[in-house]
């Protein structure tokens, strides 16, 4: 049976023993922030599994942690686990250095002098963590890795899901196995996977036997497959093959910017061969999806910067010049009198002009994916958009106008995923309501609304690390979580061993958590997977979702209880959402919800299949059966 996790925190001054009563003096700070995105709650004045303490007290020397009269100031620490990480202190803090008990694990060491300043103790069951000064207000500021340090001692989170997705470059992967790296995104929580396509736009048989594996091991774990658009980057061959259609800067040059060769899809030629090459790309794969990423305009400087800016290609320019009398390269000509830093509403009527071409050749491939549903009516588009009202120079600098595409949600089926811009990368995750608040002002199809975080590098200055990892960001995934109903990391790369662990607890949105004696009560808006060691009963009835280790759960509020018998068949995962599940004269009966082709993970190979009552050959790899998207009842009776 699950067990609830308790936390104890002693705070600086405090006194404590191991076990027994806890008086506490202060207040719990910032812990709440570091543990609830996980699940974990701490607790003032409680026993409980896991001691954490700070700095030094009673408890603290108790235990063998006693300050010296030595000081160090900390300005860079070092994980011991991550050495090579650089971690920086916005504020250096002068913090004495301490004696450890000789069985005390040190995670966190200040660089230069190597003094511990994050430690832990295994106790019985459970643990102690002890940290030489408190983490900050935000909980982050000081040590990322807190609860990769808890997970060391022991801990597990209570609860996790698997509503997140990933973006996947295989350029980046070449040497690693797929089905290792499969398992790694399916214990993360992943659960589709958007595959940069770009690379096998040109059939090859070497990288399209790497993807057919690729897909198929993705498939058996119950990990959907998404082909991951960047245009108007096509490919590098068709750049090569195709100088005619290659689109411009402000500056008339060929817009080969970073890494992408961008081509000049308002062309009509252009568009029919990339089309007809996208089409064909999509025909040759087992894609659940395709994912039309970023299909507007550079750059982020906007036409401040007239070396990445674009369209200045042939057709844009004789199409603007015919409805507004002149050239709109005159904008970038500082002689000129049109200039954009002379003439502000010849400026504004082009960057006007260019959000709508965006908006009208984001409806273009739209309509043109949708006609791939002919042969793969399971296909679920999804319309990558970079958010332009969190951030709302995002219209002028790229073309990016979320106001004018949303409405596409009344003629087309597809989902619509915001994307954080990087200008705000440096800001809280509070911002995810904010955001989520915005949208829902735009459109009343809030389920096909989703997030998309960037686990990059930041080019703002941020503290302690450049890239979002740790403490914060399981906070930024905790946000994006409750206010979105599915979130996206880019990119699966960037995500640390020590995080892999614990995203999926971050990604879960759980609102109620209780425990009262044997029984469990639950509350999570889009459902969640319990810890549950052997079988349960859901509502008081015999529950066949579950594996042993993880009981799942549809959304709303349920109570789990120890059952005395297994289901004879049992779900063990599914990857679209559970509506509901029973057990019926020994066969499996569920009904779940999906916007692409679903998979079930059973756990035996299975005889008769009835989809809505009626009898179907099923698709079956391994122990994953495929299922048609939209809203389905399933019927399984074993072999």
């Amino acid at each position: 049976m699950h067990s609830r996790v308790s936390l104890v925190l002693v705070a600086v001054g405090c006194w404590s023993c191991w076990a027994g009563d806890v008086t506490i003096g202060g207040s719990l700070g910032a812990w709440p922030r570091i543990l609830a995105p996980v699940g974990l709650e701490a607790k003032a004045g409680e026993t409980g599994n896991y001691l954490i303490l700070e700095g030094d007290s009673d408890a603290a020397r108790m235990l063998g942690f006693r300050a010296t009269q030595r000081c160090v100031r900390v300005l860079s620490v070092e994980e011991t686990r991550r050495p090579q990480l650089k971690i920086v202190w916005e504020h250096p803090a002068d913090v004495p250095v301490f004696q450890l008990p000789p069985e005390a694990v040190v995670f966190t060491r200040e660089r230069w002098s190597g003094a511990p300043l994050v430690a832990g103790l295994r106790r019985g069951a459970g643990g102690v963590l002890w940290v030489a000064v408190a983490p900050g207000e935000r909980g982050y500021e000081r040590f990322p890795y807190l609860l990769a340090a808890l997970s060391e001692l022991g801990l597990s989170p209570p609860y996790r899901s698997h509503r997140l997705w990933a973006f996947f470059d295989s350029s980046y992967r070449t040497r690693a196995d797929v089905d290792y790296l499969a398992d790694r995104w399916r214990l993360a929580g992943i659960r589709g996977l958007h595959v940069a396509a770009w690379h096998y736009y040109e059939p090859d048989p070497e990288r399209d036997e790497y993807l057919r594996r690729l897909v198929e091991s993705c498939h058996r774990r119950g990990i959907q497959v998404y082909a991951w658009l960047e245009l108007p980057h096509v490919s590098e061959k068709f750049w090569t093959d195709h100088p005619e259609w290659r689109e411009k800067t402000a500056l008339l040059q060929d817009a080969h910017l970073d890494w992408r060769r961008l081509m000049n899809l308002a062309s009509r030629d252009c568009f029919a061969a990339a089309s007809a090459g996208v089409l064909g790309l999509l025909e040759r794969f087992d894609w659940d999806g395709v994912n039309l990423a970023e299909l507007y305009f550079e750059s982020l400087q906007g036409h401040e910067n007239p070396s990445r800016f674009t369209p200045m290609n042939d057709d844009v320019r004789r199409e603007f010049r015919g409805a507004h009398g002149f050239d709109p390269v005159e904008l970038f000509n500082p002689a000129s009198p049109r200039h954009f830093g002379k003439d502000a509403s010849s400026l504004r009527a082009f960057l006007d002009f260019r959000a709508e071409l965006s908006r009208r050749i984001q409806t273009q491939w739209m309509e043109r994916l949708e006609s791939a549903r002919r042969s793969k009516p399971d296909l679920e588009i999804v319309l990558t958009h970079v958010d332009d009202r969190f951030d709302s120079r995002m219209r002028d600098a790229i073309g990016a106008d979320a106001g004018s595409v949303l409405p596409m949600l009344d003629r087309h089926r597809f989902t619509f995923l915001i994307e954080d811009p990087a200008t705000v990368w440096n800001l809280g995750p509070e911002r995810y309501r904010e955001i989520a608040r915005q949208y829902a002002a735009l459109t009343p199809r809030q389920d096909c609304l989703a997030i998309d975080l960037n686990i990059v590098e930041r080019y703002q200055d941020v503290y302690p690390t450049k890239q979002q990892t740790g403490t914060e960001l399981y906070q930024l995934i905790g946000e994006a979580a409750r206010a979105f109903p599915r979130v996206a990391l880019y990119f699966e790369n960037s995500i640390q061993a020590q995080d892999a662990a614990w995203l999926a607890s971050a990604g879960a949105a759980v609102v109620g958590f209780e425990t009262d004696g044997r029984k469990t009560v639950v509350e999570a808006p889009y459902g969640a997977g319990i810890r549950w060691k052997g079988t349960a009963l859901v509502d008081g009835r015999p529950w066949p979702v579950q594996d042993g280790e993880t009981v799942w759960l549809p959304a709303g509020r349920h109570s789990l209880e120890p059952a005395s018998q297994a289901p004879r068949t049992r779900l063990l995962d599914l990857t679209g959402e559970l509506l509901s599940a029973a057990s019926s004269r020994g066969a499996l009966e569920f009904a779940y919800r999906s916007s692409a082709r679903a998979y079930a993970i059973l756990d035996k190979p299975p005889g008769k299949v009835k989809i809505d009552g009626a009898a179907v050959r099923p698709v079956i790899l391994g122990l994953s059966l495929a299922l048609p998207s939209g809203r389905h009842s399933v019927r399984v009776e074993a072999e």
